[in-house]
């Protein structure tokens, strides 16, 4: 007798991470904490290896953290729930409860960038290629995060791995969109990883990082929001979502910046060291 194996996957994840009495600590909040350190960590090690000093590592870090959570929140009260929130502005203050969006932490880390930036006296474009490298691989664990809330998947899917989101009373197979993300954002951490370590393009070509982040990381959010259930439910009758909407002046900036870099001539600085990851000094050169 045959036996039928069910093309999709049964999805019925406990969001909560641990529970402390009545205080939980959620997945969703465990993945933003990661994110953010091993974004920390990164950023570190690029400044050290470039010569700064910590006090700036510190600086540009609560600069960047607190730009980003407080533009996460407001983008997702202000683009997808404004007429709650400004009834309910005190509300907004209850990240707890959820809601962030992206595209208000990206607007949020540039104001914040640009502060930084602005108070030590750096080229804003120096920040700009390297924080892509730290956004992308916590992008990629923030929509991890997003898979255990069971929350922002896809349309109904006959593809064999389609997740059904019991937790939502989902009966068929979605797209599981947050993986769609997250392999995305962590092939674009790879790429990035390489274009400023190996090739050395934040100091060579300032702004060719930057600008290809902006395309690929809006570029792919654009395409799979094709396949993403409407957030809410003012979106159902648009052509196209608030998520795409918000994308296409990112795109293009990112092209005009690419664009911008490329045509400047090529810079050719002081080789860096190649310092070993984990320790922060230099690696013994092979005999």
């Amino acid at each position: 007798m045959d036996t039928f194996l069910p093309l999709f996957v049964t999805w019925n994840a406990d969001p909560t991470f641990i529970s402390i009495g009545s205080f939980d600590i959620r997945y969703y909040g465990l993945t933003w904490a990661v994110g953010l350190a091993i974004s920390a960590y990164l950023f570190n090690f690029m400044m050290r290896r470039e010569g700064y000093s910590p006090k700036m590592f510190d600086s540009i870090f609560w600069y960047g953290v607190l730009s980003t959570v407080i533009g996460s929140r407001l983008g997702h009260c202000l683009f997808y729930a404004s007429g709650y929130y400004l009834t309910h502005p005190i509300e907004i203050l209850y990240i707890r409860d959820g809601g962030m969006a992206s595209h208000g932490a990206a607007v949020g880390l540039l104001i914040g960038l640009w502060l930084f930036s602005r108070k030590y006296k750096m080229p804003y474009i120096w920040s700009l290629d390297r924080i892509g490298i730290a956004v992308a691989i916590a992008g990629a664990l923030v929509r991890l995060g997003n898979l255990m809330n069971s929350e922002i998947y896809g349309v109904e899917t006959s593809l064999p791995w389609g997740f059904i989101f019991v937790r939502n009373g989902e009966i068929l197979p979605k797209h599981p969109t947050q993986l769609y993300e997250a392999l995305s954002y962590l092939i674009l951490f790879v790429i990035l990883w390489w274009m400023y370590y190996r090739k050395d393009l934040a100091r060579r070509r300032p702004g060719v990082m930057f600008g290809f982040f902006l395309i690929v990381l809006f570029g792919v959010r654009f395409l799979i929001e094709f396949v993403k259930n409407p957030q809410e439910a003012f979106e159902e009758n648009m052509l196209l979502n608030m998520g795409q909407l918000l994308s296409i002046p990112f795109i293009l900036v990112g092209v005009a910046i690419l664009w911008w870099a490329w045509r400047k001539p090529v810079q050719h600085p002081a080789p860096l060291p190649r310092i070993a990851f984990f320790s922060g000094k230099p690696k013994p050169k092979k005999k």
